[in-house]
């Protein structure tokens, strides 16, 4: 026997248009969370090194962050009536590449630095298309990258 699921729309708060452009927004940085989450998780996995055990640490909290910010976000989404997608399908669509094996601690810091500042990026563009579709959107996208610029900072810290 099989059963279907009666497909409910949750209705959002904001206009049409809005939501169209608070959608793409939340989607994109859903996938890009998920992935740096899952990428950092690689890396704490892979990394060797004289520097391995702060470099280790310092990826499980990256993964945290990343893991909370994108529940944050799906859940943003989810509320505006726009439903969320973390399959693995979608997110390995827009993947960042990551080398796979074991990496030196310095290796994965440059790397670490460098998806950090992608996202950052990719998130201030984010900020400034929801600045009129979506404060609160807006808000929650600027806290997210205060963090991630922060977290940016104290990878590189260590490779100096």
């Amino acid at each position: 026997m099989t059963a279907t699921l009666s497909k409910r729309a949750i209705a959002g708060t904001l206009g049409k248009a809005e939501t169209k452009v608070v959608g793409v927004v939340l989607q994109e940085a859903l996938t890009d969370l998920i992935d740096l989450g899952l990428t950092a998780k690689q890396a704490h996995w892979n990394v060797v090194g004289p520097h391995f055990r702060s470099v280790h640490l310092q990826l499980d909290e990256l993964v945290d962050s990343a893991r909370e910010f994108s529940d944050s976000v799906a859940e943003r989404a989810a509320a505006l009536g726009i439903s969320p997608d973390g399959r693995a399908a979608t997110v390995a669509a827009d993947a960042t590449e990551f080398p796979s094996g074991y990496l030196s601690d310095s290796e994965v810091i440059t790397l670490i630095v460098s998806r950090l500042d992608a996202s950052v990026r990719k998130l201030r563009k984010h900020i400034q298309a929801t600045e009129t579709a979506d404060p609160v959107t807006q808000d929650l996208l600027i806290g997210i990258t205060a963090k991630l610029e922060e977290q940016h900072w104290m990878f590189q810290a260590q490779a100096v």
